[in-house]
């Protein structure tokens, strides 16, 4: 297994980054691996504390380790296919889909369906044979415009791009609680919750954080809301508009418990996203219409 880092911002030991990412394993596991020689960074050996870095190439032979964590399988899931070239394409990824498989979930989700309908040696391998293609994720609730790269070139060169501020991703939210102003910036850093593992949290030290809210109508206590992100954490959106009063409208994670109209968890979509087209000059820009789940929200709302 191969791994690109390219978070620009990332200041992690490798042992805990290991254990986020190779969820089968305990961290005492992966630093046993790592002891052994059986993990390199920049084809050399390193420790355990070591603190991995923006263009690190993380390798790991993965025929030592447990035979539990077994690569994913083809599967015939139909894929909504919004724009594609040889190079690349950009898929709606329903909510309810997970990204890639877990620890827990190994059948179902956008790789398994990927790998049906290209193959593996049809996708890029930059994150492993158990993310392929997968330049970044939605929540598995979720909907929306997700980037696939077939290929390494592609896969690095629309990395490059999203560090620089060359790709925009927008999203469609309903919040609770009425917003006064019609558009704000949250700059908040974002890391994991140190009491609660499986949450991210605002804290001293976490990552920069950026998303730009803009109002789009206000209701009798929600408001539909546009969101740009200009990083792209953990749970970014949730965890920022948590933070000031006003969660995602059914996000029982980061919010106050359900509300009046039933939905699969956090009522948001990624629904626009502008990227420079691999090989070109052409700016490609892309929108989607809102989701049964966003639709089911404003009808109520608006009535």
């Amino acid at each position: 297994m191969r791994l690109l880092i390219d978070d620009l911002t990332i200041e992690k030991r490798i042992d805990a980054y290991l254990a986020d990412y190779l969820q089968e394993y305990s961290r005492s596991r992966i630093q046993g691996e790592i002891k052994s020689g059986r993990v390199l960074v920049n084809s050399t050996l390193v420790k355990p504390s070591y603190v991995i870095k923006s263009g690190d190439v993380i390798e790991i032979n993965l025929s030592k380790l447990s035979s539990l964590f077994t690569p994913p399988v083809a599967e015939d899931i139909s894929l909504d296919i919004v724009w594609e070239d040889e190079n690349m394409l950009v898929v709606n990824k329903p909510s309810g889909m997970l990204t890639h498989p877990t620890n827990i979930e190994k059948t179902g989700t956008l790789v398994n369906a990927l790998l049906y309908h290209y193959g593996k040696e049809n996708l890029s391998d930059i994150n492993g044979e158990f993310r392929p293609g997968i330049l970044h994720r939605l929540d598995r609730n979720t909907s929306g415009l997700l980037m696939v790269a077939k290929n390494n070139k592609v896969h690095e060169f629309l990395v490059a791009k999203m560090k620089s501020g060359g790709i925009t991703k927008k999203y469609l939210a309903v919040v609770k609680g009425i917003i006064e102003q019609d558009e704000f910036t949250i700059n908040k850093p974002i890391g994991r919750n140190p009491n609660q593992p499986y949450k991210m949290a605002i804290i001293p030290g976490g990552k920069e954080s950026i998303s730009i809210v803009k109002v789009l109508k206000r209701f009798s206590n929600a408001t539909f809301v546009e969101v740009q992100i200009l990083t792209g954490r953990t749970h970014q959106i949730r965890v920022h508009m948590a933070s000031i009063g006003h969660p995602v409208y059914n996000d029982t994670l980061y919010g106050f418990g359900k509300m009046k109209i039933k939905t699969d968890e956090q009522v948001l979509e990624s629904y626009k996203l502008s990227f420079p087209e691999p090989y070109s000059e052409n700016l490609i820009s892309l929108e989607i219409p809102e989701d049964e789940k966003l639709e089911k929200v404003l009808n109520f709302l608006q009535s």
